[in-house]
């Protein structure tokens, strides 16, 4: 038996597919050229072709191939909240909008604020993830001793909701807070928003119009000054101890004078993120989408919205991701106080991008660059985020020729609903490699092969 498992491995990693007459998007740079994948990797990238024998062929004229989508934030919602999703689900939804590899978060129920907590949920990712997955260790008050046990190169970072309370890993102890900042020397990314001026803000909105208030009012809420003043301390921590500092859904113009384009990815010791709903929606999309769009921190004006999307081209925002995070349909349709924050996003943000792409918002080797390329290197994820020989063959074919209506027949995620329901997009993924394996393709899935545990060159 030993010595079947051990021939059917290195079958798996002899397999061979060629990819023919795809337009690559790497590097900055588009260009026509075959892939040739064998094992879990690609062997060999030619604009000249390749006539190599494969064991599978695919034609990708008319296509643009991508390196995998790298999201740095997602709530998949496993254990203990598995009936908004769970890590077969999210994951698979994930693999068709073309994101192979994934950094959940930690607020599940119970938080993984052990290393033992920590690795029950790398165990469950191996039996059923379809992407590659790595897991935050979250943060609270008192769990200093746990955090400094994590291993840099299996471990993507460390997780502080700073000022959002979320459970017990609201961390609001200042000394808590320095220690974690001098001691940890992993990355930290944060969750920045100023709690006690939210909940004044929220007494005031009460107060003045009453409990029955709609998600119009989240933004006033959830408003500027409390992202900045949450981001500027998070800031002022990270100077004063030189930690690795990320920040994590920038939500306001305001904030983005916190962030530098002066200087390399690899230079930063301060960096930060935008997600795909605070460069679609606005303020004015309440009106339609209520809680549907209710995140936290909030979807705000259209200037912010212009804003982010502005630094996300000229480098103050150096990555683009989700923060997919799934409830159900009944939860979101509570009352605006009773409605959790957050919605799914994974299957649909390289075809939100794609159209931010086709109306001049942003080009394809800008959407590749920051949801490819700089989230491997941020992380310092070992051999993934770029098309280029000896790299794992995380790949996705996409025709920007194909569109589709997104609605509740094609929606994946557990939850069964999406904020871009009624949406036509202009694009459509039709192949996602993840590890080599062939996993998606036009509507169906392969799913005799699980995603890889991330690895950190560190």
């Amino acid at each position: 038996m030993y010595r079947l498992k051990q021939y059917l491995v290195s079958s798996q990693q002899m397999k061979t597919i060629l990819i023919k007459n795809a337009l690559l998007i790497n590097e900055g740079e588009k260009y026509h050229a075959d892939v040739y994948i064998k094992g879990s990797f690609i062997e060999k990238i030619e604009k000249q072709g390749i006539n190599m024998p494969a064991d599978q062929i695919i034609d990708a004229t008319g296509k643009i191939l991508i390196p995998g989508l790298i999201d740095d934030q997602v709530h998949f919602r496993e254990p203990g909240l598995t009936h908004k999703g769970d890590l077969y689900t999210e994951p698979k939804s994930a693999v068709a909008g073309g994101v192979t590899s994934y950094m959940e978060m930690p607020n599940t129920s119970p938080s993984a604020v052990t290393i033992d907590l920590l690795e029950e949920k790398y165990a469950r990712a191996a039996q059923v993830s379809l992407a590659n997955y790595s897991f935050f260790m979250g943060t609270t008050n008192h769990n200093l001793e746990e955090l400094l046990k994590i291993d840099e190169t299996k471990v993507c970072g460390v997780k502080i909701f700073m000022g959002s309370s979320t459970g017990d890993m609201l961390v609001d102890d200042p000394i808590a807070l320095e220690n974690v900042f001098r001691e940890v020397k992993t990355i930290i990314a944060t969750h920045c928003e100023k709690d006690p001026l939210v909940k004044a803000n929220q007494a005031a909105v009460i107060a003045a119009h009453g409990e029955n208030i709609d998600a119009k009012w989240h933004p006033i809420i959830r408003n500027e000054e409390a992202c900045y003043l949450s981001s500027s301390f998070a800031v002022d921590l990270a100077k004063k101890f030189n930690t690795r500092l990320h920040i994590l859904h920038i939500s306001t113009a305001k904030e983005l004078s916190l962030f530098r384009n002066d200087i390399p990815l690899v230079q930063k010791r301060i960096t930060a993120e935008a997600c795909t709903h605070h460069l679609w929606f606005s303020e004015e999309d309440y009106a339609t989408k209520g809680n549907f769009i209710k995140w936290n921190p909030a979807v705000k004006t259209t200037h912010d919205r212009d804003e982010i999307m502005k630094a996300v081209v000229d480098g103050r925002i150096d990555v683009l991701a989700t923060d997919h995070a799934p409830h159900t349909f009944e939860e979101k349709s509570n009352s605006y106080l009773k409605a959790p924050s957050g919605g799914p996003l994974v299957q649909h943000t390289l075809n939100a991008l794609i159209e931010l792409h086709k109306k001049g918002k942003i080009s394809l080797e800008k959407i590749v660059e920051k949801a490819c390329h700089n989230p491997a290197i941020l992380f310092e994820i070992d051999r993934r985020g770029f098309i280029r020989e000896g790299f794992f063959a995380d790949l996705v074919l996409v025709d920007l020729q194909e569109s589709y209506i997104v609605e509740k027949s094609n929606i994946l995620y557990k939850c069964g609903w999406s904020p871009f329901e009624g949406t036509t997009f202009n694009s459509k993924v039709t192949h996602t490699f993840v590890n080599g394996n062939l996993v998606y393709q036009d509507g169906k899935f392969d799913e005799s092969n699980r995603g890889m545990r991330l690895t950190f060159n560190r």
